[in-house]
């Protein structure tokens, strides 16, 4: 087997990456303001790297439902406004990721998301039950479209009436940064004891057997006691920030991606970014992402275990997948493709919708000492 090829059980043709789908719509012709919680740190960051300007619900104790900024190093657009003071703002369109934020839009705006106002609402994840059987949340809503990150979520979700598309990811490009020197494969997940299957915590034990596991994120404190395991198979580093996660990734030899069931996760393309190969479960659109020049997929564990075990010994053969990794991710999630495709969703959204003048109601903060009217308990984490 030659150095280009992938370490595999049985040999694959190598394709080129799939490209990017495109999105319909017109541009519009100014900036807009677009009313937007920051939810997930790393979408938020590509987000705002367009030319819109963002507004960042903030409530007086930082929380779920108003993070701001959260002191992200973003554009001077992105502005943190308290959510007494969104009534008096101007809003040109919501981007709506949790079905409560169609209640405190409301409430905070004083026009209805997808009546008053224009809005679109993306959808994050995978359907988690009675798949795929799994009606979304806005599936009886034509009024409001439904943005997915993956075309595996748009497939499986029953989204109703809601008319759908896809935005891919946008990945800020962290550079080529991969020197393979620690032995050890990369993994990156938020609270792998608590997800347990979904996220292939299960499955640590056994690569860990093959390679040494050195995992990123939240609540990975408590795994190498939850699986049995010392130090020297699996350690936990815990919840590391960027630039220093891309920097730590980038030393290690791959990227392991063992979960079964998951939205496309951005850790993964930001690995393939960074120049690592990819050791995975074709599980969910990680088929869709890595091609065989980048890196090893199989639903096989003894197949990723032995190409694991090729990608240690062959530290050569691990840089030209992680050379054709970079290749793939740069070709479909770059941000500029990502904040195009954006301004296309926004404009068609607001080319459609029909503002009407915001209603007197309630400033007050839901969730906050201050709000008596409204309760709104933060949806599980993954």
């Amino acid at each position: 087997m030659n150095g280009t090829a992938p370490p595999t059980a049985t040999a694959r043709t190598p394709a080129p990456p799939s490209a990017r789908a495109s999105v319909a719509g017109e541009v519009p012709a100014r900036a807009l303001r677009v009313l937007l919680w920051h939810v997930h740190g790393s979408w938020t960051t590509a987000f705002v790297q367009g030319r819109h300007h963002v507004l960042l619900p903030r409530t007086p104790e930082p929380g779920p439902w108003g993070l701001g900024r959260a002191d992200r190093a973003w554009p001077q657009r992105a502005e943190e406004v308290p959510v007494g003071d969104l009534h008096d703002h101007d809003v040109d369109v919501v981007v709506l990721q949790r079905p409560e934020e169609l209640e405190l839009a409301a409430r905070w705006l004083g026009r209805q998301p997808g009546r008053d106002v224009p809005a679109v609402y993306v959808e994050h994840n995978t359907p988690r039950h009675r798949v795929p059987d799994t009606r979304h949340p806005l599936a009886d809503r034509a009024d409001i479209p439904i943005v997915h990150v993956t075309h595996f979520n748009r497939l499986l979700w029953d989204s109703g009436r809601a008319p759908t598309l896809v935005v891919e990811h946008g990945v800020p490009d962290p550079g080529h940064r991969y020197s393979g020197e620690l032995d050890a494969a990369a993994v990156v997940v938020n609270e792998p004891v608590r997800r347990g299957r979904v996220t292939g915590t299960d499955l640590l034990v056994d690569f860990s057997r093959t390679i040494p596991l050195h995992v990123f994120g939240l609540g990975t404190a408590p795994l190498p006691d939850h699986l049995g395991v010392g130090p020297d198979r699996v350690r936990a580093l815990g919840d590391v920030r960027e630039p220093r996660l891309h920097e730590e990734m980038a030393r290690r030899r791959l990227y392991l991606h063992p979960p079964r069931w998951t939205s496309l996760g951005l850790a993964l393309i930001e690995a393939m970014m960074l120049g690592m190969p990819v050791a995975g479960f074709a599980c969910t659109e990680a088929v869709e992402v890595v091609p065989p020049t980048a890196g090893v997929l199989s639903t096989r564990p003894d197949v990723l275990a032995d190409a694991a075990r090729r990608l240690r010994a062959d530290p050569e053969l691990a840089r030209a997948l992680g050379d054709g990794a970079r290749q793939a991710a740069l070709s479909r999630f770059g941000v500029d493709a990502f904040t195009r495709d954006w301004d296309r969703v926004l404009g068609a959204a607001v080319a459609t919708g029909r503002p009407r003048p915001r209603r007197a109601g309630p400033r007050r903060c839901a969730g906050s000492a201050t709000d008596r009217q409204t309760t709104v308990h933060a949806p599980p984490a993954g």
